[in-house]
């Protein structure tokens, strides 16, 4: 593992992002022990504390993780699926919200990977993922639920609808879209929607989940797709009229 000391780049960004390399390439396995700072500072050539960010960078990757005591020191972690859904949905989300990208795009994007899932869930689902559907369904057709208790539960009966595909990966690559992409869309399209039309959308696509037809679960993901599309243009025509409507006052 080395590092380029001319490269303008964060010293410890180089040597988190050698040390990550390693364990990708397989040089550095699951709960091997790393060197010591004190070692590592050695063999890259800097100070203790430019190895101590390092780590920290990897361990905010989940790619290591410390332990204290004589037997203790920092260990390549053991990284599982669920361990990285977290870093998946802030990653998702910052780059939507720090980039120029349309809710069009968003909406579209996050869609088509859904509908991607919609065969292998209707195929795969269980009773669990079923009656977590249903218990937001139920959930959402509440007269006194909030604006963020019903986008909680959209998110909630998305994911079960992913996960029932049962595929790690999938659920893993969904998680972005589901958990961030939605909710920056709710965001835009609350104040327009009908509750009651997502709510029976939900259930279609619920059951022809429990029916096992796949191709009425893509139908029903399409139709609420043309929803959302036509509810944030119905947003941004009214946001367009109010600042043509201010300007001419001015």
């Amino acid at each position: 593992m080395k590092i380029d000391p001319s490269n303008p780049a964060d010293l410890s960004a180089q040597i988190a992002t050698a040390i990550r390399n390693a364990i990708i390439g397989g040089h550095l396995i699951v709960d091997q022990r790393l060197p010591s700072e004190a070692e590592l500072a050695e063999q890259f050539e800097v100070s203790r504390p430019t190895v101590r960010e390092a780590l920290k960078r990897l361990a905010a990757q989940s790619l290591i993780r410390t332990q204290r005591g004589a037997t203790g020191g920092a260990f390549v972690n053991r990284l599982s699926f669920p361990d990285a859904y977290a870093q998946q949905i802030t990653t998702s989300t910052l780059l939507l919200s720090m980039n120029a990208v349309s809710f069009e795009t968003a909406c579209e994007a996050r869609f088509a990977l859904e509908r991607a899932c919609a065969p292998l869930s209707a195929e795969r689902r269980t009773a669990d993922h079923l009656a977590t559907m249903r218990a937001e369904i139920h959930r959402q057709a509440q007269p006194g639920l909030t604006d963020e208790a019903f986008c909680a539960s959209d998110v909630a009966f998305h994911r079960a609808l992913v996960d029932g595909a049962g595929n790690p990966v999938l659920s893993y690559q969904l998680a972005g879209a589901v958990e961030a992409m939605q909710p920056l869309m709710n965001m835009i399209t609350f104040t327009a929607r009908d509750r009651a039309r997502i709510v029976a959308l939900h259930q279609e696509i619920a059951d022809a989940a429990e029916a096992h037809d796949g191709r009425a679960v893509t139908a029903g993901l399409t139709a609420l797709e043309a929803e959302t599309q036509q509810l944030a243009q119905s947003v941004f025509a009214a946001r367009a009229a109010r600042n043509a409507e201010a300007a001419g006052r001015r």
